[in-house]
């Protein structure tokens, strides 16, 4: 049995194995508890929708789960919860998502469970009209919180409309009252297939008994009909300041969304860009911007930043919560920060401070299954080696200030953004 106690993940300890249906499997042992973790993804994401079919995607993975031709819902259920078991999927913009737990000796009860919802899902009409109810209802209530609306108005101006990333994955009060069983149908025939798809198992299993279980339930899988996803348009460059206002009358406080479209995960510049991102506003307090905007100035409740990074041209932004009478000092404030990181290298302090985060985040994400499984999921997603993990450290610890202040400055521009502010006040 491998002892992987002292050692990270790499390719010595992870299989990874790809069926001849196209699906790749990767598998860690652990034994140190009795159970597995069940991770994975499906190229069946937003990215394939039609505008006016708006949260398509996210719908019919949700839906899964609510009955197929041989189980219908109570049955699905009462299975996971027969066992103890756990079984989510939903869709994001590039991918259709899983993830399930369950004890080591009911992984091949798990895995059926999975290839059942994936590939012979019902649809049936009463539970599909109970979970559209369900996500009117979601999307009603975000109507009123003035965090969505920035964000969704943030997207709608940065992203220009033949871009995914422009939409809701989760659709509109306009889409998802006009989306059929038939369309929910007609997307898993299209998109639902082992092509592209990965399945991640950690946990106390051997790997080649964990393959073989994928095998029998995923292998014979086939779907010819299987769209890829289309490349991503690209984002034209911002040419100067927009502003959005949403008024939602009746708030006591307004949401601030800033920022430019960031890199990628495959960005060569990612992880500089990274780093200079913790500085700005997450590392401790929520970094340069927590501490002015928020802790010396006392102009925002929260207020920090953040770097997207996924398949494409993800935001990098800055979030802040604020009294809608202090919205253009706190949007000065946060300018002024961005201003300070394009224009000046951090300092030493902040770099080795940074760094020191970033490498021991590392061990602490992968302290359990649920962690390892996903790290090794984004290894296989994005293709960064299955000695990512080995490796990481030298790569963030190489960085140097000029790295960081070249990065920001690639993105960042404090004289040309998208600003949308949501609150009681149009105008902010």
């Amino acid at each position: 049995m491998p002892d992987h106690t002292n050692s990270l993940p790499g390719p010595d300890t992870i299989t990874r194995v790809t069926l001849e249906n196209g699906i790749t499997v990767l598998v860690y042992e652990n034994f140190a508890a009795q159970s597995v973790v069940l991770a994975g993804s499906l190229t069946a994401g937003s990215q394939h929708e039609a505008p006016e079919k708006s949260g398509l995607a996210s719908m019919t993975a949700s839906a899964l789960m609510r009955g197929t031709f041989t189980r219908d819902f109570d049955t699905i259920h009462a299975s996971l919860e027969d066992i103890g078991a756990e079984l989510d999927i939903g869709a994001g913009v590039h991918t259709a998502g899983f993830n399930g737990k369950a004890l080591a000796e009911d992984l091949p009860v798990l895995v059926n469970l999975l290839a059942d919802v994936l590939r012979e899902p019902a649809f049936p009409a009463d539970q599909v009209e109970r979970l559209r109810g369900e996500i009117i209802t979601g999307l009603r209530y975000r109507q009123q919180d003035t965090r969505f609306r920035a964000n969704r108005a943030f997207r709608h101006a940065l992203y220009p409309p033949n871009h995914p990333y422009h939409y809701s994955v989760r659709g509109t009060l306009q889409t998802v009252p006009e989306i059929a069983v038939a369309d929910l149908a007609d997307f898993h025939r299209r998109h639902y297939g082992p092509a592209g798809m990965i399945v991640v198992i950690v946990g106390a299993v051997r790997a080649g008994e964990a393959v073989d279980i994928v095998r029998a339930r995923l292998g014979d899988w086939r779907n010819p009909g299987q769209s890829m996803p289309p490349p991503l348009p690209e984002v034209p460059p911002l040419e100067e300041t927009r502003r959005v206002n949403v008024a939602i009358p009746g708030k006591t406080q307004s949401d601030i969304v800033l920022g430019v479209p960031g890199p990628s995960r495959l960005a060569d510049d990612y992880r500089p860009a990274l780093l200079a991102n913790s500085v700005l506003g997450q590392f401790g307090m929520m970094g340069r911007i927590g501490e002015e905007v928020r802790e010396k100035r006392g102009l925002a409740y929260y207020a920090y930043s953040a770097l997207e990074g996924g398949h494409g041209p993800g935001p990098w932004s800055v979030i802040a919560g604020v009294n809608p009478a202090n919205v253009q000092l706190a949007v000065d404030s946060i300018v002024g920060e961005i201003r300070r990181i394009t224009s000046e290298p951090v300092s030493d302090e902040d770099l080795a401070d940074n760094k020191s985060y970033f490498t021991g985040h590392l061990p602490l994400q992968l302290e359990s299954n649920e962690g390892i499984a996903a790290s090794i999921l984004n290894i296989e997603t994005y293709d960064l080696g299955l000695d990512y993990l080995l490796t990481v450290r030298d790569k963030i610890n190489a960085l140097t200030k000029e790295d960081l202040l070249a990065a920001a400055r690639h993105y960042l521009n404090p004289d040309t953004f998208v600003l949308a502010v949501a609150g009681p006040d149009a105008e902010g």
